[in-house]
């Protein structure tokens, strides 16, 4: 996949949530994670996160920890992209995922700050009927990067998957691409 993305919480308040999102993040190919204005307690990357974050991400991928908005680095041309149930966001699977992106999902019991909100380039939903807990929706936002810019196949037009053949075409062409 091409591109490249990080991925953080503003207020995050469980370590184990925090944990979590790494372990998600890390998987999923994450160029680093962040937090911004987390709890002290969330961002004990010693003892809690690593009860949820059991592949170590901090041994293979960049952790910044944020203390306020004004504080936040991101690379050049990367969009900030914030993942918030409101009036002016768009679904995720109708959204186009920039090549470089920051996603920051907001903290466990209440949105990303309206100062937040009016950073992001972009503002997604996941399609439920509330919210969700912050680590599932990372991992549901980051699952949908990866469909949207994995180079996948078509999907059949009838139920269940591609011929076998047709996906060991599409992996020829991705080694190719590599």
């Amino acid at each position: 996949m091409r591109g490249y993305f990080g991925i953080g919480s503003e207020g995050i308040s469980k370590a184990a949530n925090l944990g979590a999102m790494m372990r998600t993040a890390h998987a999923f190919g994450a160029s680093f994670v962040y937090t911004v204005n987390a709890d002290v307690q969330a961002n004990d990357t010693r003892r809690g996160v690593n009860q949820t974050d059991t592949s170590r991400s901090l041994s293979h991928l960049p952790f910044y920890s944020w203390n306020s908005i004004d504080d936040m680095r991101l690379p050049q041309s990367c969009a900030l992209v914030g993942v918030e149930l409101c009036e002016n966001s768009v679904e995720l699977p109708s959204f186009r995922h920039p090549l470089a992106a920051c996603y920051v999902l907001g903290p466990e019991k209440g949105s990303l700050s309206p100062d937040m909100q009016a950073l992001c380039k972009h503002i997604v939903k996941i399609p439920t009927k509330f919210c969700l807990n912050v680590s599932l929706a990372a991992a549901l936002t980051l699952y949908d990067r990866t469909l949207c810019l994995g180079g996948y196949p078509e999907r059949p037009m009838m139920p269940g998957g591609p011929d076998l053949k047709a996906m060991e075409e599409w992996r020829k062409l991705q080694r190719r691409q590599d």
